[in-house]
């Protein structure tokens, strides 16, 4: 009986290769330098965890096109619904008219988000416009001013959103004044506590902070509209915090009658293997902010409130192209198919993973850190285990040599590498990018 053969990634070209030397030569010319690349991968076709470049050269995706296509590239299924829906109706904007799939994918997010069902639901076009619509929400309904974020928070690069984002000072220089209001406090960092106390015995100290110190020196709790906070921090470093930090923030809200507004555009649809990542916090938010891998890589965003939270009049707050029925449609169908086994896989094959990098960082003494849940993880290199040195250029060295290798990863706050492959992956495919990251991390480090 002949063996099964596992796929691998195939270079055949220098990277870039000459037909993507070309086209570098007018992005370089053309489009705005402002977006962040961490290598010339120039992709023309994608099919379930493959991508192939304008050379030919295919490459094992652990990116996702940044947490977003959780279906794979280009699903069968996906295709099909948005083949149907673009034969029928591309456009009428969900600000004048109605359509049934807008509708019916409000219905379903009602259903999938925690909490009651008596929810309402605003779309946009991205992460960040479900953000900006949480920011006007809570103004609105609380009639309060201020806002509470985190250190290390990625909420968008719009200027509300920007005025929430703490990640990277260079997504704030030069474009301030930002948003008034807005105040940032600690996350739960473990590995990077920065009281310099370790959990369980800190007692949650980043949350008593808010409380004994924020609330009481710096900003009046009773005009807090909101605090915004990522169940799992994804551009900060891929940060999970103790199941009691969110639980904590949760009953620190409820004291002062402020929203909590969870920001699961990175770690929701899935990724975690829950269908979003608070529910492994065993607690709930007021307002939910969705996008990313909802549609498939269609542009899509969401904002869900309960109904009471979300009662604002007509005119309040619209978006032209935000409800699109194609990328409505696209979205009902990775739902389905969330639900159907995707779900499922990613937390089975995230064990798989997190078995393997902890067995990894037993041996390799830069390996700082593993954490993740589902296929939602984060390797923090270090220069050593006492030091915990971050090392930039190291990390970035890993991720451009992986690409020459076929693999495309992405890093994450100063010194992480996050794995986050489409949830179609199987676990041959799974091993094959963990043997190449590995053999990768050897090569850089001189192991």
């Amino acid at each position: 009986m002949a063996k099964s053969t596992i796929r691998k990634p195939k270079i055949k070209t220098s990277l870039p290769g000459p037909k993507a030397k070309e086209i570098l030569r007018k992005e370089n010319k053309y489009v705005s330098p402002s977006y962040t690349r961490y290598y010339p991968a120039v992709i023309e076709n994608g099919s379930g965890v493959w991508v192939t470049d304008v050379d030919g050269n295919t490459f094992l995706d652990f990116s996702s096109g940044i947490a977003v296509v959780a279906t794979g590239h280009c699903h069968p299924e996906i295709v099909d619904a948005i083949k149907k829906q673009s034969a029928t109706l591309i456009h009428m904007s969900g600000t004048d008219f109605y359509y049934p799939y807008q509708a019916q994918l409000a219905e379903k997010l009602a259903e999938i988000v925690p909490g009651a069902k008596n929810k309402k639901v605003f779309f946009g076009n991205s992460g960040a416009e479900a953000v900006e619509c949480a920011m006007k929400l809570a103004r609105y309904y609380t009639r309060r001013p201020r806002y509470i974020a985190f250190t290390g928070a990625f909420h968008g690069r719009t200027f509300g959103a920007l005025s929430l984002t703490a990640s990277n000072s260079v997504q704030r220089r030069y474009f301030g004044p930002l948003l008034s209001g807005v105040t940032h406090v600690p996350y739960a960092y473990c590995f990077r506590c920065p009281f310099n106390l370790e959990y369980p015995s800190c007692s949650m100290e980043c949350v008593r902070f808010i409380d004994d110190v924020v609330f009481k020196k710096v900003v009046p709790p009773e005009e807090v509209a909101a605090m915004f906070v990522e169940p799992i921090q994804g551009e900060g470093g891929y940060v999970v915090p103790p199941k009691r930090f969110i639980r904590a923030l949760r009953q620190l809200c409820n004291k002062y009658d402020i929203l909590l507004v969870a920001d699961e555009i990175q770690s929701g649809m899935g990724r975690t293997g829950r269908m979003f990542a608070i529910e492994h916090f065993n607690t709930k938010a007021d307002i939910y902010c969705v996008a990313k891998g909802i549609a498939s890589g269609l542009p899509l965003g969401a904002c869900v409130a309960r109904s009471g939270i979300m009662d604002w009049q007509p005119g309040s707050h619209a978006s032209t192209f935000g409800g699109n029925p194609v990328s409505c449609a696209a979205a009902l169908k990775t739902i389905e198919l969330l639900e159907h086994g995707l779900i499922e896989n990613a937390a089975k094959l995230g064990k798989v993973a997190m078995a393997r990098l902890l067995d990894m960082k037993t041996h390799y003494d830069f390996i700082g850190d593993v954490r993740g849940l589902g296929l939602m993880i984060g390797i923090e290199l270090v220069e050593s285990a006492i030091t915990r040195e971050p090392v930039k250029d190291k990390r970035n060295a890993v991720v451009y040599r992986a690409f020459k290798q076929g693999l495309l990863l992405l890093g994450a706050g100063e010194s992480t590498i996050r794995l986050i492959p489409p949830l179609v992956i199987d676990e041959k495919e799974l091993q094959v990018g963990l043997d190449i990251f590995e053999n990768v991390l050897k090569k850089v480090f001189h192991v």
